[in-house]
């Protein structure tokens, strides 16, 4: 223990030294690791703010020849002071076509001043049974520019490839589709039943009617078997 207090005493000063840069280098790797935590708070919070907007194809459920396009906002804030700039990439006269097709809701032209997270508006529709070669061969193209709550402006080109339809194909009816039909029959049918327009049919049968038919078909066989004899005499 004395060799241990003297060896301390003598080199106190280089101790000190060592200790010293330890405790600046803890500093400095804290200093570091606060910035980038700073800076990942700065991203998270500006994710959670930024908004996103996508244009996917669309068909729908009932019938997959009948397609549209969805714009819908992905991102996790709302986007403000949408404008849409579209344009036809590949297709010639027939894409213009689809692409007014397209361009009938009025939000493609006015734009949409508040467009929230998760909202989603359809376009104009196309019937891909006719000229569906061409139609699938056309290529549009949004530029779309919009900002957020934060002021952030955005600039995007958005690419729509019709190829996308190809090979596209539906087997029966969606189960969705096909419960809400069936509940509108059967809200239809109570409603007639309900208000008289249609009456339950009703078909009631006990022993007396029994016993009837059997004494009608008892009779029947008399006659037959009585007809019959006085055919053979």
């Amino acid at each position: 223990m004395e060799n241990l207090i003297a060896f301390l005493n003598q080199n106190s000063g280089a101790l000190t030294v060592v200790f010293t840069g330890f405790v600046t280098l803890a500093t400095v790797v804290y200093a570091a690791l606060t910035v980038i935590l700073v800076a990942e708070t700065r991203k998270l919070r500006q994710a959670q703010t930024e908004p996103r907007i996508e244009i996917t194809v669309d068909a729908l459920d009932f019938a997959v020849n009948i397609v549209r396009l969805c714009v819908r906002n992905i991102g996790e804030g709302p986007a403000k002071n949408v404008k849409f700039e579209p344009a036809v990439i590949d297709g010639g006269e027939l894409a213009e076509i689809l692409l007014e097709e397209f361009l009938s809701p009025n939000f493609f032209r006015t734009g949409l001043r508040y467009f929230g997270p998760g909202q989603y508006r359809f376009s104009g529709y196309t019937q891909t049974h006719k000229d569906f070669e061409a139609k699938a061969s056309s290529a549009l193209c949004f530029k779309v520019t919009y900002e957020s709550v934060t002021g952030k402006k955005y600039v995007e080109e958005i690419v729509v490839d019709m190829a996308e339809l190809r090979g596209r194909y539906q087997l029966g009816k969606p189960n969705l589709y096909s419960i809400a039909k069936s509940m509108e029959k059967i809200q239809k049918d109570l409603h007639h039943i309900t208000t008289g327009f249609k009456r339950i049919k009703v078909d009631g049968y006990d022993s007396d009617d029994r016993e009837r038919e059997e004494k009608e078909r008892e009779e029947w066989r008399r006659e037959a078997a009585a007809e019959l004899e006085h055919h053979n005499k």
